[in-house]
């Protein structure tokens, strides 16, 4: 069955995780992700304005089955002191704040 995901050009099974440390780093990530399975990327999401951690970020694991592991072995596990949240991402929506963005108001000069 991996061999059919892989021919089918599926990227991975991306992972949602919450609850993570402020202290934590992608390498840290990486490497607890990768006791459960073969990690191609991970990406700790920071506040824009402030650069400082939010608390939650993505991992993405190689195969369904990889993920499936990691949710079954860390989901609500401690890690540095927090229980961390791992489940499977939600496909990502457009925020409103981003719609309103491009649409534009037309109350700036310049948006004309």
């Amino acid at each position: 069955m991996m061999d059919a995901t892989k021919k089918g050009g599926n990227m991975g099974t991306r992972l949602y995780v919450g609850n993570i440390s402020f202290k934590a780093t992608e390498a840290d990530l990486r490497n607890l992700f990768s006791k459960t399975g073969e990690v191609v990327s991970v990406k700790l999401i920071k506040d824009s304005a402030t650069g400082k951690m939010r608390g939650f970020g993505f991992v993405e694991m190689a195969t369904k089955e990889d993920a499936n592991n990691a949710i079954a072995k860390l989901n609500g596990n401690s890690f540095m002191n927090r229980n961390i949240i791992v489940n499977e991402a939600k496909p990502r929506e457009r925020r409103e704040r981003e719609r309103t963005r491009r649409r534009g108001t037309g109350t700036r000069e310049g948006n004309r």
